[in-house]
């Protein structure tokens, strides 16, 4: 049986990406099971009209909830997970790292595909976004720091695609860049002085119970430094990481700057929707169809309530 789709406006802080555009939805098998909120397009200069001229609904926001598959790129931190029944959902979840979001999927009895759990032959299916995490939060976070990155000498953590992205754009501002990874975490300690910006990347081992930067290494830190910390694992890579918002994104801890905002490509939602949207299109007709291929049926991490993704087991010991 076709299932239909709803595509809400996400209510988090200045989140203003959107999962497709009419160009990629023309893609879609049956656009007439697909239903759009009220104005869904309007922050990319996109009228409903264009979403009807595929063949799609515009509906309210109510009525969104009410479809068998939910899609909403920070669904995670959706404000209406609690408010749905025994449906899917589809998007970012990050469930692993916060117990509070596994506990609604489970009440609501829920089925979960998990964008961060696609990967296709060992490639992150939505690669483009984390490289663009990482060159927003470099651009942002450097705003906060009211320095030019060529008057600063930076360390990026991680050899990802949030660390190209980030690299990418420091270079082409001048910064002077060192690069390290999980091997030379106890080398970049030892020359944490030199530098006057780290930035992590690294995509934390919730297993681990260390950190690369503990907050007794903040004394060592050149004055006036800053830290971003585009991963924004709390209290993972760093110690005194605590994500933040686009509306505050930065605190201080021992006289050093933090940038932990937790959705930096929401920045310029422009370019993530357009390269998301190439991307998607394809996984919609298989939730649609309920034939999911491998990249899929990997990404299923809670099905009607009960979780299926053994990291989650582990890691919260359930």
């Amino acid at each position: 049986m076709l299932k239909t789709i709803g595509f809400p406006i996400s209510h988090k802080e200045n989140e203003n990406r959107r999962a497709i555009v009419p160009a990629h939805l023309k893609n879609i098998d049956h656009p007439e099971l697909i239903f759009f909120e009220k104005g869904y397009g309007t922050v990319l200069g996109i009228g409903d009209f264009e979403y009807e001229a595929c063949g799609s609904h515009i509906v309210s926001h109510k009525d969104v909830l009410l479809k068998d598959i939910i899609c909403d790129p920070k669904i995670g931190d959706a404000d209406y997970l609690t408010d749905l029944d025994n449906q899917t959902i589809f998007g970012w979840i990050h469930a692993t790292q916060n117990r509070d979001i596994t506990d609604k999927l489970l009440q609501s009895e829920l089925t979960a595909f998990a964008w961060e759990k696609m990967f296709q032959k060992g490639r992150h299916v939505f690669w483009r976004n984390n490289e663009l995490a990482g060159e927003a939060a470099i651009m942002h976070a450097f705003q906060c720091y009211a320095r030019m990155p060529y008057e600063t000498k930076v360390a990026v953590i991680g050899r990802g695609n949030t660390a190209r992205g980030a690299i990418k754009v420091l270079n082409m501002l001048g910064a002077d860049v060192r690069q390290y990874d999980r091997r030379t975490e106890d080398l970049l300690r030892d020359e944490l002085e030199q530098y006057d910006v780290i930035v992590n990347c690294v995509l934390w081992d919730v297993m681990r119970k260390d950190h690369i930067i503990y907050r007794e290494d903040l004394k060592r830190m050149k004055h006036n430094s800053m830290i971003i910390d585009v991963s924004c694992d709390k209290n993972g890579g760093i110690e005194t990481s605590i994500p933040t918002t686009i509306k505050e994104p930065t605190y201080v801890i021992d006289g050093v700057l933090h940038y932990a905002v937790d959705h930096t490509p929401a920045l310029f939602h422009k370019t993530f929707t357009w390269n998301n949207s190439k991307v998607i299109w394809k996984f919609i007709n298989e939730l649609q169809n309920e034939k999911y291929d491998e990249i899929l049926s990997e990404a299923l991490i809670i099905k009607d309530g009960k979780i299926i993704d053994d990291e989650i087991k582990k890691f919260q010991g359930r």
